[in-house]
């Protein structure tokens, strides 16, 4: 599969002369000997990104706007944000949610304090699939509930996430975790629209037992449910659980890219492009190196998700040469860069020259790998959406690496 949504031909410096770069556009995925992103740059192969889900289907927004599964080992060009695709690459992650799509089944549980029992019709409309499999829920009179509860582990952050869509719109619908005294523990008040769209509630869970509630306040609310979500720590995409287990979607793991022969001994510069970046207990990183810890450049979120942390080891001046950690919103949009040659380390945030230092140091040796983790040897994976990276073999001049970060 290959899309266009970029353009070098411009005739400046930043945008012509990337050695390699990725921009999301194309991809081979699970019928591929070694399923691969496609770089830009090269043009020949050589820079193409390997790609890795050993196991487990997952989900994107396709170019038509609807939520589709693919199978394991296909990287995801997702159209969330809109008509170019960024590379989405997500953390292993399960939904504790069986019969995710039908809240009509007989393992969803409804009550009503009232005499009027909450009907649910099940496949009445079209889902965020495209399919007619999407359940109508009609709530009477008093309080109503539809619940589903499933084993947690206390002490840790969980997110609940469902599709609903209302019948009019203005339809008022609570949100809730529910714990195993069948009781609301925590919630929020969403008004919805006539059109799908996917909420949720992050919690952290101070019992074994929680599930997902729909709660209604008003007699006659009509709305559409469908893709209902537990999952430990933050929200990430869709996995469908349609029937009565768990489903697990694996780690995207993406890298490998290029050999000793695009990379320059001397000079260079590092550049990303971040959508957003996922908040996970673990760091992430994206990095050119040896394919070792040895010698590297890294631009790397923290575990705090709170900071980012650029820098540049060599293993003959001790590791650490110059590096950068400062504070940053995963929730937007990123640019960031180093410049290096030797004596000379430049960081860049969004537009901002952040920082020169200089050692009396060179830049690291042997560089021959490009990837979404620390080393290329798979620790420190990156979680996120990926709009551009580039690896050039020059130093970009100081208004170049501004107006590329900006």
């Amino acid at each position: 599969m290959v899309v266009l949504c970029y353009n070098f031909n411009n005739n400046t410096k930043i945008m012509e002369n990337p050695i390699l770069a990725l921009i999301p556009s194309g991809y081979k995925g699970q019928t591929a000997t070694v399923p691969q992103v496609y770089s830009v740059l090269p043009s020949d192969g050589s820079g193409d990104f390997t790609f890795d889900r050993s196991n487990g289907l997952a989900t994107r927004i396709n170019k038509e706007g609807l939520l589709e599964e693919v199978a394991n080992d296909t990287p995801r060009l997702d159209y969330s944000n809109g008509t170019c695709p960024v590379l989405l690459l997500e953390k292993e992650k399960t939904n504790l949610v069986s019969f995710s799509e039908s809240p009509s089944s007989g393992a969803w549980n409804k009550f009503t304090d009232s005499t009027t029992a909450v009907v649910i019709t099940a496949n009445q409309i079209i889902s965020p699939s495209g399919e007619l499999n999407a359940d109508k829920i009609v709530y009477g009179n008093g309080t109503s509930l539809v619940t589903k509860n499933t084993t947690v582990v206390s002490g840790q952050l969980y997110n609940i996430s469902v599709y609903l869509k209302g019948e009019n719109g203005g339809e008022q619908i609570q949100l809730d975790f529910r714990n195993s005294a069948s009781q609301g523990v925590s919630g929020t008040q969403f008004t919805l629209t006539n059109k799908w769209k996917r909420y949720n509630v992050s919690l952290t869970s101070n019992q074994t037992n929680l599930g997902i509630q729909l709660r209604v306040y008003t007699t006659g609310q009509i709305f559409y449910a469908w893709g209902a979500q537990i999952e430990l720590g933050h929200l990430t995409s869709y996995i469908p659980s349609t029937g009565a287990g768990t489903v697990t979607r694996f780690n995207d793991v993406c890298g490998n890219a290029g050999d000793a022969s695009l990379f320059n001994s001397y000079e260079g510069a590092l550049f990303v492009d971040i959508q957003k970046s996922f908040k996970d207990s673990n760091s992430g990183s994206i990095s050119i190196s040896d394919g070792s810890n040895n010698n590297r450049v890294v631009i790397a979120k923290q575990s705090n998700n709170t900071q980012f942390r650029m820098f540049i080891a060599r293993v003959s001046s001790g590791n650490i040469i110059a590096q950068l950690t400062f504070n940053i919103d995963f929730n937007v949009q990123n640019k960031l860069a180093i410049t290096f040659k030797f004596g000379e380390f430049k960081f860049y945030v969004n537009g901002v020259l952040s920082s020169t230092q200089t050692p009396n140091e060179d830049i690291p040796v042997g560089l021959s790998k490009f990837a979404f983790n620390e080393n290329n040897l798979g620790s420190q994976d990156f979680f996120g959406e990926i709009n551009d990276v580039r690896y050039y073999n020059t130093v970009l001049t100081e208004a170049e690496a501004i107006k590329l970060t900006t």
